[in-house]
């Protein structure tokens, strides 16, 4: 092999070392932001039947429990629609009431065919990016912040107040509406739907209730009870939505105590969350809760 040959050669070996190093190197890369994209910085505990998010000590990001939600993401609104249906079929919605001096007791059934201006008609549930306010209150909160507005003809809001969702690769878990009208959905199972997505998964989990959720208009005790909750996929399928046809577990859910029985069942969906909410009500009535949009707040 004379010199010229020799010379090809050596460049020829070292051009295939190279792009074996560059593909190297890029899969190197690919692997590193795999495992980066892949680990958490957190771990998941039990706490009374619901899996909630323990982060490593280093991360103290305000946001921590929001920035891994793929549903109740930062600054989403979503919309609900409402009506509350008594025994023998007749339609209502609720509205403030001022001659009632206690807050949480001051509000009216309205019929369906008197609406008015002041009327509540939907609720809307804007998620927080961070943990304020309620770490002024609990310093430990460990759930993402949501904030419940309850809206009125003009879309105005009449009153909210905040609570929290918990949103991980374990379950998805939502405290409902529970200011005015809406305090008798506290006797009810909880929009909540555990893995695996499958039809057939079970779980349960309990909850205290004390008597500061009882109300005349449905049912008054005194002390605390316990509500033993037990939820099961019982279907999947698509259904007509607000959002065009999706793909929806049904999740079927009673709340037995020593007040009686409630019901729950709840449409959802992976991309958007809790779409219907059928409740059967401690008094035999029912309160309907439809998914009608999903926004970006301003």
């Amino acid at each position: 092999m004379d010199n010229k040959q020799t010379t090809t050669l050596i460049k020829t070996l070292a051009m295939k070392i190279v792009l074996r190093l560059f593909i190297l190197a890029i899969a190197m890369t690919s692997c590193k932001s795999d495992l980066e994209k892949n680990h958490k910085d957190y771990t998941l505990i039990e706490e009374g039947g619901i899996f909630v998010e323990v982060f490593d000590s280093t991360n103290v990001k305000l946001t921590r429990y929001t920035d891994n939600n793929t549903i109740y993401r930062k600054e989403l609104e979503f919309i609900y629609s409402y009506e509350h249906i008594t025994k023998d079929n007749s339609r209502y919605y609720f509205k403030e009431d001022p001659s009632i001096d206690n807050w949480k007791h001051s509000w009216k059934f309205v019929a369906a065919d008197s609406i008015d201006k002041n009327t509540i008609l939907e609720v809307k549930i804007k998620i927080n990016p961070g943990l304020e306010p309620m770490t002024q209150f609990e310093p430990h909160y460990n759930q993402t912040v949501a904030q419940y507005d309850y809206l009125t003809k003009d879309k105005s809001s009449a009153f909210n107040s905040m609570s929290g969702i918990i949103e991980n690769e374990k379950n998805v878990w939502m405290h409902p509406p529970r200011d005015k009208y809406f305090r008798i959905l506290e006797l009810n199972p909880f929009p909540y739907i555990q893995t695996p997505f499958e039809v057939g998964n079970t779980w349960t989990w309990n909850l205290d209730i004390g008597d500061f959720w009882a109300d005349k208009r449905w049912l008054t005790w005194k002390g605390g009870i316990e509500n033993k909750y037990i939820y099961k996929i019982t279907d999947k399928k698509k259904i007509n939505t607000a959002f065009g046809k999706l793909e929806c577990y049904t999740i079927d859910a009673t709340a037995t105590s020593g007040l009686g029985e409630t019901k729950l069942t709840s449409l959802f969906n992976t991309e958007y969350g809790f779409i219907k909410l059928l409740y059967t009500n401690i008094d035999g009535s029912k309160t309907i809760l439809q998914l009608e949009k999903v926004i970006k707040s301003e």
